[in-house]
């Protein structure tokens, strides 16, 4: 039985997920722990580089948008993979807070090029009926990509932050690059349906048109129009394969950017990630310094973030198409809260289990539903260049999360005031989702022209 495109392509986009996730995004807390303990750099400044990674994401969202959909996913991600492998190999050799922020640099713009937005651009090409549950099972990758934090650690301890940084970036070329080359093209282009299910009532072929009737001679369908697609397609040496007339429908960008819809999703999505930056920046180092465990155990703690994180995509998997979304990660942006304070003012371990399952759990089930509701909100006819304009907004829960909690930890000697107000903060995150009912599509003249021409 031939297996859906589609689904190999989540497959790889899990792959690729992990590979940043685990060697990254979520042991960079570990990093800023043994940094600033041996290198006696700041914490600000160390969150700087989290925060630096963020922004640079954010002002090329356009760009890369526009890249992805000029020259596709496989070779962006292609360019990713080598340069995010350098900017990890650079990490192992910085002498300097500049030289860690240049290659934090070259780690983001890795990131960017081979990490979600293209990944998740292509797989809402794919997917349609059964997109959330799609790009919840990239966010598998991630989810297991926190798995790896304990391995990290444990590298370190033996070998050193240096030799682990190189090795990982090696790491990230002998894996990521055969992840890249799974990624091909629309579904159209290779033959297949979206969700790998035929319509119901799909066009025939345009050879079917020209089924001549016996009487006349003429093609029974569109007569000379038909013949004259049918010469094109020969002459361009490839079969007629128009795409699905889902591909040209949706919002613009223009169009999405003066809804409510995408500034409430906004808003949302930057609460949400003031408090994930925090945690995977400064979680390991409240627990070092304020509560007193070793970073091998504190890794261990943002291991059950992790297993809980995955339990919270494969609920997401579940339910993802069957309630509605906004609702569904308002309460996960309520689980964030809770457990952000339970690390806080955690007084015993059962209080940092209950932090790590709610904060894992609502991380999971939330964050691979925030382009699913952009896609179904705005449609895929503009979603590359939507979803690189948002990238720019929401950056600044990214920057500010790792920012604030750093700079009230150097003022004050802890986390606990940055961490409680970060916790605050993202109720407002629930609120927006709640407030962020779906757009009406505006119908300009040339929809309303187009529709006469081909009416359904």
């Amino acid at each position: 039985m031939k297996i859906f495109h589609g689904w190999r392509m989540v497959a790889a986009g899990g792959g690729l997920q992990v590979l940043q996730g685990g060697l990254i995004q979520q042991s960079f807390g570990a990093y800023v722990a043994v940094l600033s303990s041996e290198r006696g750099w700041s914490k600000t400044s160390l969150a700087g580089g989290a925060a630096l990674m963020s922004v640079e994401t954010a002002l090329i969202g356009p760009l890369l948008g526009w890249l992805v959909d000029r020259f596709g996913e496989r070779r962006i991600i292609r360019l990713g993979i080598i340069m995010f492998a350098l900017g990890l190999m650079s990490l192992g050799t910085v002498e300097s807070v500049a030289g860690f922020y240049g290659a934090m640099a070259l780690c983001a713009l890795g990131t960017s090029f081979c990490g979600y937005f293209p990944i998740n651009v292509a797989i809402i090409h794919w997917f349609e009926r059964q997109r959330a549950r799609a790009l919840s099972a990239v966010g598998l990758g991630v989810a297991f990509g926190g798995v790896l934090v304990p391995v990290v650690a444990a590298f370190m301890h033996a070998f050193g932050w240096r030799a682990t940084a190189v090795a990982s970036g090696l790491l990230v070329l002998v894996a990521g690059w055969p992840l890249a080359s799974v990624f091909k093209g629309r579904p159209h282009e290779l033959g297949e349906h979206v969700d790998g299910i035929a319509p119901p009532a799909a066009a025939p072929p345009v050879a079917a048109l020209l089924v001549t009737d016996a009487g006349t001679g003429r093609s029974a369908a569109s007569g000379q129009n038909a013949g004259a697609l049918v010469s094109a397609s020969q002459e361009a040496g490839k079969p007629l394969m128009a795409p699905p007339p889902a591909e040209a429908s949706g919002f613009t960008l223009l169009e999405a950017m003066r809804t409510r819809a995408f500034w409430l999703l906004s808003v949302g999505h930057g609460t949400a990630l003031l408090v994930v930056t925090a945690v995977n920046v400064h979680a390991i180092a409240h627990m070092k310094e304020g509560l007193g465990y070793s970073v091998n155990q504190a890794s261990l703690v943002i291991m059950l973030m992790t297993v809980s994180q995955i339990s919270g995509v494969l609920l997401g998997i579940w339910i993802g198409d069957r309630f509605q979304k906004r609702k569904v990660v308002a309460l996960a942006m309520l689980g964030h809260c809770i457990g952000l304070l339970m690390l806080t003012y955690a007084v015993n371990t059962s209080m940092l289990v209950g932090f790590a399952i709610l904060h894992g759990s609502a991380w999971g089930l939330r964050g691979p539903f925030m382009q699913a509701m952009r896609a179904d909100y705005f449609g895929r006819r503009s979603i590359g260049m939507i979803l690189g304009v948002s990238a720019m907004f929401i950056a600044i829960g990214q920057v500010g999360g790792p920012m604030l909690a750093g700079a009230f930890a150097d003022l004050t000697g802890n986390y606990i005031a940055g961490f409680t107000l970060l916790a605050v903060i993202s109720l407002a995150g629930a609120v927006s989702f709640v407030a962020a009912v779906p757009p009406v599509l505006p119908v300009s003249d040339q929809d309303a022209s187009r529709t006469q021409r081909n009416p359904i």
